[in-house]
């Protein structure tokens, strides 16, 4: 059920440290530090001997070594100690992930290291521009299977009843929403004219008064998402429309990495079009943020338990077009993925 070949975000970048931690993703764990240099390490969190997990050892140098018997391994996974019986070190050696920091985060490939290409991680434009603000990254674990949190991501729909009090209002009740798959992934998006602003983004529209709405939900492949809010002075929007002068834009953006089959750990961070730089702003909208994700927590856990007891077949609407078209996808890539390595390993 999960994609190998793919870049997923193991930890808060500034949570990694000279402390060696573990992480589990995609149901096996990984230990993380930083060398004396600043740059991070990943490796299987397991000394080959007898499956002490290196993060129950001690970073040395550049090196980290194991707490029962002191093999030491670099950063590539090589053994370059093994006290006492040197001649061991050859032939020892754990697991070595590609790992990048990149937009607050640390991210660990976890398939091929031969196709690990840093480009392909996703991409926040805005990152680093002058004019954005952005919130501090934000993480929680969420009790479910990864796949219910991409099908909560590309349904605008849900934050009328979800979200009343941040994300949404009457009006996302009944505006229908267009999917449409991309290359990567698939995007679900409408427009909402003449609506209200909702309750999350009024204090920090420019414009006084009621708005045109856009959402737009991206989501691409392996479980990585952009969720854009767009509002502009009522009557200014619309698809293929110039934004208005006054135009409020957030971005964001959410990375999930399947912890196992019924966990995941959601990543998150967003970037604004205006007040960079403020902290008091940063406070209050990352505050906000984890409000209404604890709120899609509470939801997306009870749905796991739901459907892990239905005693009634589930139904789809019409409105899960996106999901479904996500996941259907999302499927065969895992299967073509699991198809390679089987011929590959005859």
């Amino acid at each position: 059920m999960f994609l190998e070949n793919a870049w997923y975000v193991a930890a808060i970048a500034a949570d990694v440290t000279r402390t060696p931690q573990r992480v589990t993703m995609l149901g096996r764990h990984v230990v993380l530090y930083r060398r004396e240099d600043g740059s991070a390490v990943a490796l299987e969190d397991a000394c080959p001997h007898r499956k002490l997990p290196l993060s129950m050892g001690k970073v040395v140098g550049d090196d980290i070594e194991c707490g029962y018997h002191g093999l030491r391994f670099d950063g590539s996974g090589r053994c370059i100690r093994v006290p006492a019986t040197p001649a061991s070190a050859a032939s020892t050696h754990v697991r070595a992930y590609p790992v990048e920091d990149r937009y607050g985060f640390t991210w660990v490939w976890t398939g091929d290291p031969a196709r690990a290409d840093p480009n392909t991680i996703f991409d926040v434009a805005e990152w680093g521009k002058s004019g954005w603000g952005y919130t501090k990254p934000g993480v929680m674990e969420i009790g479910c299977d990864y796949r219910y949190i991409t099908d909560n991501l590309l349904d605008p729909s849900h934050v009328a009843w979800v979200h009343v009090t941040s994300f949404g209002n009457a009006a996302c009740e009944e505006v229908p929403v267009r999917a449409r798959p991309i290359e990567n992934g698939v995007i679900v998006s409408r427009w909402m004219l003449d609506v209200d602003v909702a309750p999350f983004y009024q204090p920090y529209t420019k414009f006084q008064g009621r708005c045109d709405r856009e959402q737009h939900y991206e989501v691409r492949y392996p479980c990585h998402a952009l969720a854009k809010a767009i509002f502009v002075p009522a009557g200014t929007g619309g698809p293929d429309r110039p934004y208005h002068d006054d135009v409020f834009v957030m971005d964001s953006f959410n990375f999930l990495t399947p912890i196992d089959e019924t966990t995941t750990r959601y990543f998150w961070v967003q970037m604004r079009n205006f007040a960079p730089g403020d902290a008091v702003i940063d406070e209050m909208m990352g505050q906000s943020v984890r409000g209404a994700f604890l709120e899609d927590k509470d939801i997306l856990e009870a749905v796991q338990r739901g459907m892990d007891e239905m005693q009634s077949p589930n139904i789809n609407l019409p409105l899960d077009g996106g999901p479904l078209r996500f996941r259907r996808r999302l499927a065969e890539l895992v299967a073509a993925e699991r198809n390679a390595s089987a011929a590959a390993a005859e």
